[in-house]
């Protein structure tokens, strides 16, 4: 007799489910980035990210700085500059971190959020069987009102309370999660008002000689480096002119700076001429951009007089070294000079040009190659006289303070001396032409800016400090007092109990706080209406060797 397989047989037609390998890769992924680990460590990121901003010169900053850099570093510059080190808050890279972030802290916070506002409406949980499991715990004889007068102290003290019967609940602490999800949340609005500044806002460098004849007006063509958000175009910028009428700075007898302050006349449309007081830490506000003071210097003005006898006067700013006297150095070019006055005709390779040196306190003795001192004290200037064709009709872009070394090397300019010059002093060349250096005027370096998220920023961060304030400090914990009849059992000691109603307290902190055993002394105390012994309880830290292992009895 053969056995029989009573087990139903699967239909054949019937496939087998197979998940979705796409969805739950998605589905892993979002968990995994939106997990707080991960928005911790892209945060870690996003501040590794940030320090070759703070290192390397950026051309949003000062693009003089950047130039000098390339000049310094010949072979390494080109390479950085391909990874956006020089432009390091908007390259691919950073931004990359930045919305990452951005997406994490935002899936990491929206159910914390969500679960936070249901904790705050609901009730405190209703007290455990055993109080004497908790890691505070004791029994006191019940207050005259009964649980209506513990209801009014745990109230007075600011604990949401709960009754059930004979049972109080009461909890407190909830401003730790707040100030935790505030502070977080702050995180995410002061990355929407960074994302706001860069593509809204745009930001500019000029440097404003002093004088009507240099005034400077806002508009893209007149700036030395600008750089516009991807929203604003070349006629959303607002229309102001500005001309730098004086600028004063005080030095201490070391060179160190203590004080700067331009003052400027102000131009704006439908309004009247006005002259303005601005310094380093007090920009001038304009109605939809601001203008900041970064730098100074000097301006030397040098007339040139050719073989011909046609003068040309150029007022050229020199570019600071770096040093604490203001030692600059720059260039003066006149390519119309030596035009032949019977034919119009000027000789490319006749072009004059001057570099050289301006100290604004020379030493006494050679080298003149340092100031001593910021201000002028003994003014000099140290100038070397080239002459051929300085390539400024090639048509290729160049630095207008540095003459092109590739014109010097190949022989089509020649240096043709070389001169120490105190102001007044006039210096007369070889071919019978003549410079004259009359003196200087004074120049800064402006920084026009407009960052529409620069006001969210400031609120996004106050909040912030707030938040993280309440995130370190709130306590989060609870106490449950259970009001027992006279003659009932108590449940630490399976003795019974006789005389007047007892009240058996129970509480535990839901984190870290050392201090919880004092305030639950005083708190019994306060119900009890003994408050001196209960500052004595708290001393004696009752039940704080109960740790909070058996929190789950809650």
């Amino acid at each position: 007799m053969t056995a029989v397989d009573e087990r139903p047989a699967t239909p054949a037609s019937a496939p087998r489910r197979r998940p979705n390998r796409v969805l739950a890769l998605l589905r892993n992924s979002w968990r995994q980035l939106t997990s707080m680990r991960t928005a911790l460590v892209l945060l870690f990121l996003l501040a590794i990210a940030a320090i070759p901003g703070s290192v390397l010169p950026q051309r949003g900053i000062s693009p003089e700085k950047v130039n000098e850099y390339f000049v310094e570093h010949p072979d390494l510059a080109p390479r950085l500059d391909q990874i956006g080190a020089f432009e390091v808050f908007s390259s691919i890279w950073f931004s990359a971190i930045y919305l990452l972030l951005f997406t994490s802290l935002i899936g990491c916070i929206t159910p914390r959020l969500r679960d936070h506002v249901r904790a705050l409406r609901a009730k405190p949980p209703a007290a455990p069987k055993r109080l004497d499991r908790l890691p505070q715990h004791t029994v006191l004889a019940a207050p005259a009102g009964g649980t209506a007068a513990i209801v009014e102290v745990l109230r007075r003290r600011r604990w949401r309370v709960t009754v059930r019967g004979d049972e109080v609940s009461a909890e407190k602490g909830y401003l730790k999660e707040s100030g935790n999800l505030l502070f977080h949340s702050s995180l995410i609005v002061v990355l929407v008002g960074v994302a706001l500044g860069s593509w809204y806002g745009w930001h500019g460098n000029r440097l404003l000689v002093a004088g009507a004849e240099n005034a400077f007006c806002n508009t893209r063509q007149q700036y030395a480096e600008a750089q516009l958000g991807p929203q604003v175009e070349s006629g959303d910028l607002p229309a102001f002119c500005l001309t730098l009428d004086a600028f004063q700075a005080r030095f201490l007898e070391t060179g160190q700076p203590e004080f700067f302050n331009a003052t400027v006349s102000v131009e704006e449309p439908g309004q009247a001429t006005r002259t303005a007081d601005f310094s380093v830490n007090s920009p001038l506000r304009l109605d939809g951009a601001n203008v900041y003071l970064l730098g100074h210097g000097y301006a030397p003005i040098i007339r040139y007089t050719d073989r011909y006898g046609r003068s040309q006067t150029s007022t050229t700013p020199f570019l600071t070294t770096g040093d604490m006297g203001l030692t600059s150095e720059g260039l003066a070019a006149f390519p119309d000079a030596n035009r032949d006055p019977k034919t119009g005709k000027r000789d490319p390779n006749l072009q004059m040009a001057f570099t050289g040196l301006y100290l604004p306190t020379a030493p006494d003795s050679a080298p003149y190659v340092r100031s001593q001192y910021p201000t002028e004290r003994n003014p000099v200037l140290n100038l070397v006289a080239y002459r051929g064709n300085l390539g400024l009709d090639a048509g290729i872009p160049g630095s207008v303070y540095q003459l092109d070394q590739r014109q010097v090397q190949t022989g089509r300019v020649k240096q043709v001396g070389d001169k120490l010059l105190k102001q007044g002093e006039t210096w007369k060349l070889d071919d019978g032409s003549t410079l004259e250096f009359l003196g200087t005027k004074r120049y800064v370096t402006l920084s026009v800016r407009h960052d529409p998220g620069s006001g969210l920023l400031l609120v996004a961060c106050g909040v912030l400090l707030v938040g993280l304030m309440g995130s370190l400090f709130g306590r989060r914990r609870r106490v449950f007092f259970r009001v027992r009849p006279a003659g009932s059992a108590d449940p630490a000691s399976a003795t019974t109990t006789a005389g007047s109603s007892l009240v058996e307290a129970g509480g535990l902190p839901r984190t870290d706080y050392p201090g919880f055993a004092d305030e639950f002394a005083q708190l019994v105390a306060a119900i009890s209406g003994d408050e001196r012994s209960g500052e004595r309880a708290g001393t004696e830290r009752e039940g704080s060797d109960r740790a909070g292992t058996r929190e789950g009895t809650e």
